[in-house]
């Protein structure tokens, strides 16, 4: 089972000249309109266009959790850290918070996309599709993983069976009630 048999079978070589063709374009979007990239980038005196290979990614600073998170204190809601007018941006998320402030994060449909296909390799890649039957435990609050995986779940024509707001025990019995094949949940709580 493939969710893109041409990409996924395709020779290494084929495989990296994509990537650097969708590198490229990515930072030529990004360069024309992000304005925290642009100014991490010319801090760094760092020219994108000498970027065209995946080793030339060496050549671009590392960015961090911490630099995001305090982009968006200085510029609130969502710092400086998107592409495109805040109009254009459909999906909101935030990260858990564990070790700080969360961070917000927006996607706008064509980014959503991209991150729902992520979940539907996944899935194919671990054999999971029609007929299957995945277990959602988990509320459904504003963290991105869980919603990105119930989509991704729709697009390999699996069923979701949604957990959120159950006990433990009442996820169990709807887990054996409902014939789950697959359980998602974080490490931890399986």
């Amino acid at each position: 089972m493939y969710t893109n048999k041409e990409l996924e079978t395709a020779s290494r070589d084929q495989i990296c000249s994509v990537q650097e063709q969708k590198l490229q374009a990515l930072l030529d979007e990004v360069v024309r309109s992000n304005c925290f990239y642009q100014e991490k980038w010319r801090q760094a005196k760092v020219d994108v266009k000498r970027i065209q290979t995946l080793d030339d990614l060496r050549r671009l600073p590392f960015t961090t959790k911490s630099e995001l998170s305090q982009n968006q204190r200085d510029y609130p809601l969502f710092g400086t850290d998107h592409t495109y007018p805040l109009e254009r941006y459909i999906r909101f998320h935030q990260t858990s918070g564990t070790t700080g402030q969360p961070l917000r994060w927006i996607d706008t449909a064509e980014s959503w996309d991209w991150f729902v296909s992520a979940w539907a390799y996944i899935f194919t890649g671990c054999g999971v599709g029609p007929g299957d039957r995945i277990y959602f435990a988990f509320s459904f609050g504003p963290f991105i993983g869980f919603w990105s995986a119930m989509e991704g779940a729709r697009l390999v024509g699996a069923l979701v069976l949604p957990g959120g707001g159950l006990d433990s025990t009442q996820r169990l019995n709807a887990i054996q009630d409902n014939g789950a094949t697959v359980l998602l949940c974080t490490p931890t709580y399986a």
